[in-house]
């Protein structure tokens, strides 16, 4: 008996639910132990077994397909998880309030793009990899997560807390630079060379997002008649229906789906029915965020760590880009005014990469050319995303104890 998609859904969740109660137990973070058990999960540990044969009395089921596979549902959910998890950001994050901050958020993104972009583009310089290689790999290890660093704030109860303002702030120039980026990388990858297409998409990008930024400016009042309703259940219905459908229709212009999901949330951000958005979708974002990180894992392959070369070259991107993130991101911190130990909670929440350096190094897979392109920046992004992602959940977890060894160093370079 072959495996129906419900049981490879069933079992889906049952993987996440196992990971979840394993990282509960043990007291940290459920992100790393989402991706760890998808990637254990998945058709390169569990796909390499024989076929399951399960015993239920007389009859003997076999399992043809005993992993979970990269099935069209689980790609779909983490993609919905990515929406929410900006979503929520957005709700957090007022037109206001960055409009207020836009300064801080200018300078702030600045240093973090002046830091980190050219460490990436520098060190694909130095592994003697073409220019353009090496601007891709610039991209891949700039970006920090969004979905991760968001699912951190809310788990750590960082959220409403002073550090989360730079580390919102600069998700938000990142998103909208990476947006940007994703359009001229696209042309010049997938159209050869075609600058006048990157002109074109990167227009078509800039002007969609400033449709979101005037909707969300001037349309405060028809996001709360939107919401005007006695019917828990059409709340909920309303607000999915626009922040996915606005999501859609920014992949259909090639613009992010995070970056349209976090404006959507700002402009909901702005009526009375923000904490009854959140009693009601925290549990759809939760179950769809654990999906995407799922997803990350399934996408692993341990055997990439087998490669000496690969994990050469993987161990020197995170001896690299770790401390620049660490640096800019204590920066940003201080550029919004904060001590040295919330800039340091800053700096290690700012560590993490994740979904849009998948999304570049899947562009580059599909439509580059040469083995760098083709397979050695994709291997490399996948291991780096799982290393980055778990070794930012736990120094963001253990932020107050690295501050206890780091506070005579900063305390006295500030004086």
């Amino acid at each position: 008996m072959a495996a129906t998609p419900l049981i490879e859904i069933g079992a889906l969740f049952v993987g996440i639910a196992l990971a979840g109660a394993i990282a509960q137990r043990a007291g940290q973070s459920v992100i790393p132990f989402y991706i760890v058990g998808g990637m254990l999960a998945g058709e390169h540990v569990l796909g390499r077994l024989a076929p399951l044969e399960i015993g239920l009395g007389d009859v003997a089921v076999t399992l043809q397909q005993p992993y979970v596979s990269e099935s069209e549902f689980v790609e779909l959910g983490a993609e919905l998880g990515i929406v929410f998890l900006l979503f929520f950001l957005g709700l957090e994050f007022s037109i206001t309030r960055l409009l207020e901050s836009r300064d801080r958020i200018g300078k702030a993104g600045v240093v973090d793009l002046a830091i980190n972009f050219p460490a990436g583009v520098l060190l694909g310089l130095a592994l003697g990899w073409s220019a353009i290689e090496a601007v891709l790999l610039g991209g891949i290890v700039y970006i920090s997560s969004s979905a991760v660093i968001t699912k951190s704030l809310i788990d750590l109860g960082w959220i409403a807390n002073d550090e989360s303002d730079p580390m919102l702030g600069t998700l938000v120039f990142e998103d909208l630079f990476i947006a940007l980026y994703l359009a001229v990388v696209s042309a010049l990858v997938i159209g050869g060379g075609d600058v006048g297409a990157a002109a074109t998409d990167i227009g078509i990008a800039v002007g969609f997002i400033l449709v979101l930024l005037g909707g969300v400016f001037y349309g405060s009042e028809l996001f709360q008649r939107y919401l005007e309703t006695d019917s828990r259940e059409l709340t909920v219905l309303r607000t999915v229906a626009l922040v996915v459908f606005v999501a859609g229709l920014a992949l259909l212009l090639d613009v992010s789906e995070a970056v349209a999901a976090f404006f959507v949330g700002m402009g909901f951000s702005s009526t009375d029915h923000v904490h009854e958005i959140e009693e009601l979708l925290i549990p759809v974002r939760d179950l769809f965020a654990a999906v995407f990180f799922f997803w990350v894992g399934l996408g692993t392959d341990p055997a990439v760590f087998a490669d000496p070369a690969l994990v050469a070259v993987l161990a020197l991107a995170v001896l690299v880009t770790t401390p620049t993130k660490l640096v800019s991101g204590y920066l940003g911190g201080r550029i919004y005014d904060l001590d040295e130990r919330r800039s340091l909670r800053v700096a290690t929440g700012m560590v993490t990469r994740g979904e849009f350096s998948l999304i570049i190094a899947a562009t580059i897979a599909t439509a580059g050319t040469g083995p760098v392109m083709t397979e050695t920046i994709p291997d490399l992004t996948v291991g780096y995303v799982l290393v980055m992602s778990i070794l930012g959940t736990v120094l963001m977890q253990y932020a107050d104890r690295l501050w206890s060894v780091a506070q005579p160093y900063l305390v006295d370079a500030a004086e």
